[in-house]
């Protein structure tokens, strides 16, 4: 029998209306910011099944820009995130299609920041606040950021997962669970490195620097 957490009874602290429109949206578009990383300029959101039907008056929209731009699902700057949106400079757009997809709370998210870099994410709002990331730039992977979570995005190479891990154990860094994902053998690969912990700044910044084979880090 499952364990019921507070958050399962009582679900996210969020401004609302919805736990999965709204909360969910803005985690997902949160963990697309720090996917994607810094100085984002233009964003679009493509919206599939209920999040394209009723993103107006569930406040998806607005949830998501909040998201993209770092805000909490409870940031009571959310129901403004367009004017904020306008006021940085943000460029958004929002697509509604009709594909089928396995989920009907999937949103595509596709950022480019002021240094021309493209960074694609897709991901699910799969209830009560709750989020799945399902690809990363064509490559299919799933991390649900309930833990701290370590991405490192690089090429599938021998050895590169040992030197991984041999840096977070001399950091000190409990890996809780670890997948590997990667379009084809020695293609682009993400490592989804979930902790219990917190992972550093100067972990991040030593991993970036391990082996010209790592393409970049993220921490969610």
């Amino acid at each position: 029998m499952k364990t019921l957490s507070a958050f399962d009874v009582i679900g996210p602290r969020m401004v609302g209306p919805s736990s999965s429109h709204t909360a969910g949206a803005a985690r997902l578009a949160k963990a697309a910011s720090r996917i994607a990383g810094p100085d984002i300029v233009d964003v679009t959101f493509t919206l599939f099944g209920s999040f394209g039907q009723t993103y107006r008056g569930h406040g998806t929209d607005r949830a998501l820009l909040a998201g993209i731009m770092g805000m909490e699902p409870d940031d009571e700057r959310l129901p403004d995130a367009f004017a904020l949106a306008d006021a940085q400079g943000l460029a958004y757009h929002f697509v509604v299609s009709e594909a089928e997809t396995a989920h009907p709370n999937t949103v595509l998210m596709q950022v480019r920041n002021r240094h021309g870099v493209h960074t694609q994410v897709r991901g699910v709002s799969i209830g009560g606040g709750s989020i799945l990331i399902t690809n990363i730039n064509g490559v299919d992977v799933e991390l649900t950021g309930e833990y701290p979570t370590l991405i490192v995005h690089h090429m599938d190479r021998p050895g590169l997962i040992a030197d991984t891990t041999r840096a977070l154990v001399e950091d000190a860094i409990n890996i809780a669970f670890m997948s590997v994902f990667r379009k084809n053998r020695g293609g682009e690969s993400f490592m989804v490195i979930e902790t219990d912990q917190t992972v550093p700044r100067r972990t991040v910044e030593r991993l970036k620097d391990l082996r010209r084979e790592i393409l970049g880090v993220h921490v969610l």
